[in-house]
């Protein structure tokens, strides 16, 4: 367990050595003057403002976290829904696939300002925002997870006289898990952005109004503070998701495994 876990650590080795390399230079450039201290501050300045502002952050941190955990998990029952749908029905893949296309060409931040007309400054068109952001990717990577289960395991059921619905549940849901997974993966990305998006607009609370009237105080520091709260939160929800599916799929992990080789170097691609 040990060494599986210091080849996991390995693998992310160098992303972590070029983050404190970008961070220790960031920091010696402010010092030296190199970079303006009002528009761009400090790590260390950063973190002592997270350190100071803790008990605001928090507060506001929560609220955002609980709009991107409600959105993502309709988005997910949207998306899972609508994937099944268009898997079932010919007619519902032909009419609904250039509708769910064209929803994403709207631009959210174009749209956030007219939820929050139709239905106030509460919760609400936080969350609708954030299922708009999460369920396109998850219903795409479902959907064509559905259509890329193996043929003869259909057949070998079918010939069993599995109804529709029991080759559904029986093998083509199990074996679009992996896709769903990795489309959940993308959402989870953009869930906390959306929220922000949200909250931006008009929000009594949250991060994105928190960024907003610091950036309106031209306390710039508090709103890299929040740029790394929200950051945190994106890669928490993408880790999160990433060890549901190891619980739920673990012969996947042992694949991903595989495909690292012996040193723990990557010979494909990788996933968190």
């Amino acid at each position: 367990m040990n060494e599986r876990r210091w080849r996991r650590f390995a693998a992310y080795g160098p992303a972590f050595v070029l983050v404190v390399a970008l961070l220790l230079l960031w920091e010696v450039g402010v010092r030296a003057g190199r970079i303006d201290v009002t528009l761009v501050p400090a790590p260390s300045a950063i973190l002592e403002a997270l350190e100071n502002k803790r008990d605001v952050l928090l507060t506001h941190s929560i609220q955002t976290m609980l709009e991107t955990v409600l959105g993502l998990a309709l988005a997910t029952v949207l998306g899972v829904a609508i994937a099944v749908a268009i898997d079932l029905s010919s007619w519902l893949r032909r009419a609904l696939y250039p509708l769910l296309v064209a929803s994403q060409t709207i631009p959210m931040v174009a749209l956030a300002p007219l939820l929050l007309v139709w239905f106030g400054f509460d919760i609400l068109p936080k969350v609708i925002l954030v299922v708009l952001y999460c369920f396109f990717p998850i219903t795409v990577a479902c959907a064509d997870g559905l259509l890329s289960v193996d043929p003869d395991l259909v057949r070998l059921i079918r010939s069993m006289r599995a109804s529709r619905w029991q080759i559904l549940w029986l093998v083509r849901l199990p074996g679009a898990m992996p896709s769903f997974f990795s489309g959940l993966r993308i959402a989870a990305t953009y869930s906390v952005t959306g929220a922000i998006i949200g909250e931006y607009v008009g929000a009594e609370q949250g991060l994105g109004i928190f960024m907003q009237t610091s950036a309106n105080a031209h306390a710039i520091v508090l709103v890299f503070a929040a740029i790394v709260i929200t950051t945190v939160l994106s890669l928490a929800l993408f880790a999160l998701v990433s060890l549901v599916e190891r619980i739920v799929l673990p012969w996947q992990e042992s694949a991903q495994r595989r495909a690292f080789g012996v040193a723990g170097t990557p010979t494909g691609p990788k996933y968190m």
